[in-house]
């Protein structure tokens, strides 16, 4: 649950997962609008064979800046991302592309909320350090795939970029965890994207997925 509310998840809020965690607090998880008992949160011990999916999370709060032809040398990052952190900017994903020429690109991925404060700190170190320019995209939408089982279940991220790219929908960011897959899209592709993957993924039939054992050699 901590990895699906960090992932964007609107079940429960990221701090309330924290704290519950951190002071080992069960908490119950109900509808607004019926009786049912709802879905418990605990420390349990965990089961012998933890669900391989657990579920897929999207976020549309984010947008994308991109540094383009940033000199690639030592101090350029931490220039950067160290006054986006002075002004409290939270930084989720971040993708460095292979330097050509001795530059390279940066994009990384800020709260929508925050972009106007970003965007004038970025513009401003880039010209410090010479950068080409910068760009900025706020059509973009996270989708992560969360599940404790994925850690020991080898070709699930293969398996995603695959489901992906057979509905034609282009990856921009990849950013992984032991237990949790981020890709960045285009917002248009987000809804053909999710549905793909609860199915790819046997989470729409009630059905887990299942990793196909490795060949024996």
């Amino acid at each position: 649950m901590l990895e699906m509310a960090g992932a964007g998840s609107k079940v429960l809020a990221l701090r309330s997962v924290e704290f519950a965690r951190n002071h080992n607090v069960p908490i119950q998880v109900r509808s607004s609008f019926t009786w049912e008992p709802g879905t418990w949160v605990t420390s349990q011990e965990p089961s012998m064979e933890d669900p391989i999916i657990s579920g897929v999370v999207t976020d549309t709060s984010e947008a994308k800046v991109t540094v383009r032809k940033v000199p690639d040398r030592p101090g350029i990052s931490a220039a950067l991302f160290e006054q986006l952190a002075e002004s409290n900017v939270n930084v989720d994903m971040i993708v460095q592309n292979t330097s050509t020429d001795g530059n390279t690109d940066i994009s990384f991925t800020v709260p929508k909320a925050d972009m106007k404060v970003a965007q004038g700190i970025v513009e401003s170190v880039a010209k410090e350090i010479g950068a080409a320019g910068i760009a900025q995209d706020d059509s973009i939408a996270k989708i992560s795939l969360v599940g404790a089982g994925m850690k020991t279940s080898p070709g699930i991220a293969a398996k995603m970029f695959r489901t992906l790219a057979d509905n034609g929908v282009n990856i921009q960011m990849i950013s992984t965890s032991t237990i949790r897959i981020s890709v960045v899209v285009a917002a248009a592709d987000l809804e053909k994207a999710a549905r793909s993957l609860h199915t790819a993924f046997g989470l729409d039939s009630g059905q887990s997925y299942s990793a196909p054992l490795p060949e024996r050699k």
